[in-house]
């Protein structure tokens, strides 16, 4: 899967409210995602910071897309669980989410993701999923 062909699946088959976050995908294979989002005043609480909700929501999508890339193809999951872990707060210019599987089965994907801030390049959350591939 190329990272135009992820972001045509991005852009047409997400939700609006996760489209409104801008999101791009910078890279895809069968071993990682990248996509990053710019930090702006709608998604900024007080202070700059970034709103956990919008964290939580980039490292699902781009743990939704790392399942795609594992597959090779557009392929329906849903969330089952999702664990994110804020180690600090979310500032700077934009927040790039590497995500990647880590065990792909018959009906259940194993994933994690890491958010880093730009331009400092420090860590600001981490996230695992557990996500149901639906029998078909």
């Amino acid at each position: 899967m190329t990272p135009a062909a992820a972001q045509d699946i991005l852009d047409t088959m997400f939700a609006p409210w996760v489209l409104a976050l801008s999101p791009r995908v910078a890279s895809i294979d069968a071993e990682h995602c990248t996509l990053s989002i710019p930090i702006t005043a709608d998604i900024a609480r007080a202070g700059g910071i970034v709103s956990g909700q919008v964290m939580a929501t980039l490292a699902d999508t781009a743990m939704v897309l790392a399942c795609m890339g594992h597959a090779g193809q557009m392929i329906p999951v849903s969330t089952v669980t999702l664990d994110t872990q804020f180690l600090r707060p979310g500032s700077g210019d934009s927040i790039t989410a590497r995500a990647e599987v880590m065990r792909a089965g018959k009906g259940t994907i194993f994933a994690r993701c890491t958010l880093t801030a730009e331009p400092s390049g420090k860590d600001i959350a981490l996230a695992t999923a557990t996500f149901a591939r639906p029998a078909g």
